[in-house]
C-alpha cells in the first residue's frame, strides 16, 4: 500500500530575497544576472548585508515535490537541513504546504542550513549567490524505507551527484521504490553536472530509472553533442520515458511507442525562476493520475507558463482551475 503518490530527493534550500539596486551588486561584487556558488563566509557576509529578507523554502526537487502537493496529491521530501533557524523554517514550511518534510533537522557541528542570497534589480533581474551547506551531506542513511517503499513515483535532483554519497542515497530511494512496483525518475539539473558525472547519469538512465527530464542543453551533454535530435534519440532507447523541454520551442516526450512534440505559447517572464521545476509538477501530475503523455506535456506547460508570470519559483493559482479551463480536467 502506498503513502504518498511522489516522494523526491534533492538541497533543502532556503531562498532569501532582497531588492537591491546596482550600486549595492557593485559595492557587494555580486554579479548580475547569475547564479554564483558561494563558500559559508561569503554567505554569511551577504545575508547579514540584506535588508527586506523574504525567506521562502526552495530546491528544484523540493520546488517540483510543493507543485505536486498543491494540486492535491500525498507527497514527501527528502533531504537534509541543520537544526537551526533557517533549517527549522525550512521544515515547517515544508510541512505547513502539506509536504511530508521526513527528515529531523540534524543538530550538533555540522555545516549550516543551505541558503541562497537572491537580490532583485529593479529591472527584475536576479542575482543568486548560493551556499550549498549541509544539503549536499545527504547519504543512503537519510532515505527512511518506509517512504521510498511507499510512493508510486520518485523523483531525483541531479545537482547531489557531485557527492558519491548522494548517488548512494538516489541509487537505495530507486530500488526500494521500484522493488514496491513504483516508478523513479530524474531530473538532470544542469549540463555542468552532466559533465562532472557523465558515467554515472548514463548508468542511472540507463539501469536504475524509468523516467528522465531535462531540457535541451542538459540532454545533450549526456552525448557531449550538437544534435538534439540524435541525443533525444539515444536517451529513449535508454528508458521507458524521455521528456526533453526546450523554452519557447515547446517540450518533446518519447516513451510507450510513442513522440509527442508539443508547443507552447509565448509569454514574456516576469521571473524564469522555478519553470523546469514547476513543468516537472504539471507532467508528473498528470503521470500520477492516469492522463496520456500529450495531455501531461500540456499540463507542465501550463504549470510553467504560471510560475514565470510572477516572482517566485511556486504556484499562486489553483492549477487545477487552470487545468479544467483549458480542457485538460
Amino acid at each position: 500500500m502506498t503513502k504518498y503518490t511522489l516522494a523526491g530527493i534533492g538541497n533543502a534550500v532556503v531562498d532569501v530575497i532582497a531588492h537591491a539596486d546596482d550600486s549595492f551588486l557593485d559595492l557587494m561584487g555580486i554579479e548580475k544576472g547569475i547564479m554564483q556558488l558561494i563558500e559559508r563566509e561569503r554567505g554569511e557576509v551577504l545575508y547579514g548585508a540584506m535588508n527586506d529578507r523574504l525567506q521562502t523554502p526552495g530546491g528544484a526537487v523540493a520546488n517540483t515535490i510543493a507543485g505536486v502537493g498543491a494540486l492535491g496529491l500525498p507527497t514527501a521530501f527528502i533531504g537534509r537541513v541543520h537544526d537551526d533557524a533557517l533549517g527549522q523554517f525550512y521544515a515547517k514550511s515544508m510541512q505547513d504546504s502539506g509536504t511530508d518534510f521526513v527528515n529531523a533537522p540534524v543538530p550538533g557541528g555540522e555545516l549550516p542550513t543551505s541558503r541562497s542570497m537572491i537580490f532583485v534589480s529593479p529591472d527584475g533581474e536576479r542575482s543568486m549567490n548560493t551556499y550549498l551547506g549541509i544539503s549536499t551531506e545527504l547519504g543512503p542513511e537519510d532515505v527512511p524505507d518506509e517512504v521510498a517503499s511507499q510512493s508510486e513515483l520518485m523523483f531525483l535532483e541531479g545537482y547531489l551527484f557531485d557527492k558519491d554519497k548522494g548517488k548512494e542515497a538516489f541509487r537505495q530511494a530507486s530500488r526500494l521504490t521500484r522493488a514496491a512496483g513504483g516508478k523513479s525518475g530524474i531530473a538532470i539539473s544542469d549540463p555542468f553536472c552532466v559533465d562532472r558525472h557523465r558515467a554515472d547519469f548514463l548508468d542511472m538512465i540507463g539501469n536504475e530509472l524509468d523516467y528522465v527530464i531535462g531540457n535541451e542543453h542538459e540532454i545533450m551533454s549526456l552525448f557531449e553533442t550538437d544534435d538534439l535530435e540524435a541525443a533525444m534519440a539515444k536517451t529513449k532507447d535508454m528508458i521507458d520515458l524521455m521528456v526533453c523541454t526546450r523554452s519557447g520551442d515547446g517540450v518533446t516526450i518519447m516513451g510507450r511507442g510513442e513522440r509527442h512534440d508539443i508547443p507552447v505559447e509565448t509569454v514574456i517572464p516576469v521571473d524564469a525562476t522555478g519553470a523546469g521545476d514547476q513543468f516537472a509538477a504539471g507532467f508528473i501530475y498528470g503521470i500520477a493520475t492516469g492522463r496520456d503523455l500529450a495531455t501531461c506535456g500540456r499540463m507542465g506547460n501550463l504549470c510553467a507558463a504560471e510560475v514565470i508570470s510572477h516572482i517566485g519559483p511556486r504556484p499562486q493559482m489553483d492549477m487545477k482551475q487552470q487545468f479544467a479551463a483549458a480542457g485538460l480536467e
